[in-house]
């Protein structure tokens, strides 16, 4: 079961796809988590998320970390098809509570209530794509399932894939 887990493909386009969006949610994270790039830290976020959201304090936590944790998990390629997963799922759900009643689009020119689902859609699909072919070239998922199907002997990564 782990080598389906870290099973990847030396792909340079999902490495692209994997590392853009582990920069994008780990900025996301940090800003809930950390309180970085003008965000509220993991306590204003807790109290918003429970207190304005009205969202069960597991679950926001859960939030917090998927972005914060999943980012970084991403950017390394470690774990990268859970990482994705937690993303997609967070995702997914601002689109299904915030941002779907809104429409696609982002509200460039404010005139609208709040902002579309197109970004959280975006996240999605590329997620969904980590999720299925994982981490690509250039990542530790890749290094654990050649480390897991050849018992740590070196080995190339067409035979990891074809494993």
């Amino acid at each position: 079961m782990l080598e389906k887990l870290f099973k990847t493909t030396p792909n340079y386009a999902l490495t692209i796809l994997r590392v853009v969006l582990g920069i994008v949610f780990f900025a996301h994270g940090a800003q809930k988590m950390l309180g970085w790039f003008g965000g509220y830290g993991f306590s204003g976020t807790m109290g918003f998320f429970t207190q304005q959201m009205h969202i069960p304090a597991p679950l926001a936590f859960l939030a917090i970390a998927a972005e914060f944790f999943g980012g970084l998990g991403l950017i390394l390629g470690l774990l990268s098809r859970v990482a994705a997963f937690g993303i997609a799922v967070n995702m997914l759900v601002a689109i299904l509570t915030v941002h779907g009643q809104f429409g696609l689009f982002m509200n460039w020119g404010g005139t609208q209530k709040g902002e579309g689902f197109e970004y959280h859609l975006l996240a999605v699909a590329i997620a969904a794509a980590i999720i299925a072919e994982g981490a690509g070239a250039l990542s530790f998922d890749a290094t654990l399932a050649r480390l897991l199907h050849h018992g740590g002997e070196p080995g190339t990564m067409e035979q990891v894939r074809t494993a």
